[in-house]
């Protein structure tokens, strides 16, 4: 989800990968190792995002999902991804991130302590993203 091919998710890998080698002297510990690790690939990922805007409009708009065998069910059901993954992408980059990490299965606390926000925040977002994300596929 965070990459469309095989290749810009090793560039991306990678990029997080130099990342975590130049940012680890900044590690101070006061946090699991692996909420930190999240972190720091989050935050290129995000960079990445930003920079890859366009290119990911594109592939949602150019991506052919009548390869499946049952054409019309499957074809109704690739529109609402479609339209879901639309949705998503324009969200603010906040709202993204909390979306991609409750798609990825984190709960409330482990998205609370990655964001480095409260618990309560991340509900609250949740219910907005759900309701915004509701009416961007709605009004399409």
């Amino acid at each position: 989800m965070y990459c469309d091919d095989e290749e810009h998710r090793k560039d991306l890998f990678q990029e997080i990968l130099v990342q975590l080698w130049k940012s680890y002297p900044s590690f101070r510990g006061e946090a699991q190792f692996s909420t930190w690790l999240y972190r720091v690939a989050l935050n290129v990922a995000i960079q990445d995002f930003r920079k890859e805007k366009k290119r990911r409009l594109l592939f949602f708009e150019s991506y052919d999902f009548r390869e499946v065998v049952d054409e019309r069910r499957n074809e109704l059901e690739d529109e609402r991804l479609k339209k879901m993954y639309r949705a998503i992408s324009q969200l603010d980059k906040v709202e993204r991130a909390v979306v991609l990490l409750h798609l990825e299965g984190k709960g409330h606390a482990e998205i609370a302590e990655i964001m480095g926000i409260t618990q309560n925040y991340v509900r609250v977002k949740m219910t907005r993203i759900r309701k915004k994300i509701s009416k961007k596929i709605k009004s399409k």
